[in-house]
């Protein structure tokens, strides 16, 4: 069974509790029982400051993001047989915090981050049996899966 991870968090790369600590535990957990799963997060700077040397970058596109299309970059690293992927993009994932003091500003960056989430399959040939979405941040992957990407056949 193939299994996706979307969150805004997961330990170690980027935490700022609890929701972070359940996407780093919880995938590690159903690979020892046999199930591929993968995880898609933000590329915060942080994370890239601490592994860069570990990134490996995929590929880059654009994807249509209200009035304008906005860059997507994909890296990729695996450890304890988990496959993460980062979603680069300076002007939403910038700053070394995770989330701002301005709630509409998280809004839109994380809107961006559940359509980039679904945007990156094709590129990495991944078909997930269960997209598990983590907390708000993730929430419109279930909408934009149903809505704006219902008619495309890899999905």
């Amino acid at each position: 069974m193939k299994v996706l991870f979307c969150s805004s968090e997961c330990v170690p790369f980027a935490a700022s509790g609890g929701l972070g600590d359940v996407t780093g535990s919880l995938p590690k957990a159903l690979v020892k029982e046999g199930l591929d799963v993968r995880v898609i997060l933000p590329l915060y700077q942080k994370t890239k400051d601490k592994y860069i040397d570990d990134l490996k970058f995929i590929t880059s596109f654009y994807v249509p993001f209200g009035w304008r299309n906005q860059y997507c970059g994909l890296f990729t690293l695996e450890k304890d047989g988990v496959t993460y992927y980062f979603i680069d993009n300076e002007y939403y994932f910038n700053g070394f915090n995770i989330y701002s003091d301005d709630m509409k500003w998280d809004i839109e960056k994380f809107c961006y981050f559940s359509k980039a989430a679904l945007s990156i399959l094709p590129s990495i040939g991944f078909q997930p049996d269960i997209v598990h979405c983590h907390d708000w941040q993730a929430g419109l992957v279930p909408v934009y899966f149903k809505t704006l990407f219902a008619d495309n056949p890899f999905y």
